[in-house]
């Protein structure tokens, strides 16, 4: 006697739209190790929006208000400071640089990823910072070079320092280096198109994290 069983219905569906937040993209590195060269080539090429800086120094030659730094007067900026708008701040030479807290929670709300070029006292404000959209969205690379000698040679390479001045930015670089065990992510730089294949691979793993969907 044969028995025929009817075949189970199995549901299934696809997953709803969804969209991604952006991701917050923190580079640091001595001078020399090619950090601001992958994070402008990154933004260039249209994958990450470069975050612009305030800044309470004059404008050089050529710069834009809005492009290349947000130029305000000190007052403003320690205002703005006070009021807790600022992501991370510093002041170097007399000057006070910082990034806005809005801009960039603001473009992450919308999907965009985020790049900053931060010194490692910036970084550490970044990963330090209460605001829970930046702290979920955050991640952070340290780029150096392989070697002392590589260092040495880049930055005598540019041929418009000193001795002097390329000593000190060895001194400085090497200080510097000694922070990266405090980041996630590591990049030992070599080849430019080497450097810039991996630290674009590592954006797009970032992209695919599932704690960064949102379900319209």
């Amino acid at each position: 006697m044969n028995f025929e069983f009817p075949l189970p219905v199995i549901q299934c569906s696809l997953a709803p739209m969804s969209q991604r937040t952006g991701i917050l993209i923190v580079v640091s590195g001595p001078s020399g190790s090619g950090k601001t060269t992958l994070c402008r080539r990154l933004a260039n090429e249209g994958e990450a929006h470069y975050s612009i800086s305030c800044t309470t120094r004059q404008p050089r030659e050529g710069e834009v208000n809005g492009r290349d730094y947000h130029f305000l007067t000190r007052e403003e900026f320690l205002e703005k400071r006070e009021a807790g708008e600022f992501i991370e701040s510093a002041e170097v030479h007399k000057n006070l640089y910082g990034t806005l807290r809005s801009t960039v929670v603001e473009s992450l709300a919308k999907g965009s990823d985020v790049v900053m070029d931060l010194d490692v006292q910036g970084a550490a404000q970044v990963r330090a910072c209460e605001d829970r959209a930046i702290r979920l969205s955050a991640i952070d690379l340290f780029v150096m070079p392989p070697n002392e000698q590589e260092l040495h040679d880049r930055l005598a390479g540019r041929g418009t320092d000193s001795e002097e001045v390329i000593a000190l930015r060895m001194v400085n670089a090497l200080e510097e280096m000694r922070h990266w065990p405090e980041y996630t992510y590591r990049l030992i730089s070599g080849d430019q198109e080497e450097d810039y294949t991996r630290f674009k691979s590592l954006i797009i793993a970032e992209r695919l994290r599932v704690s960064r969907i949102t379900v319209a």
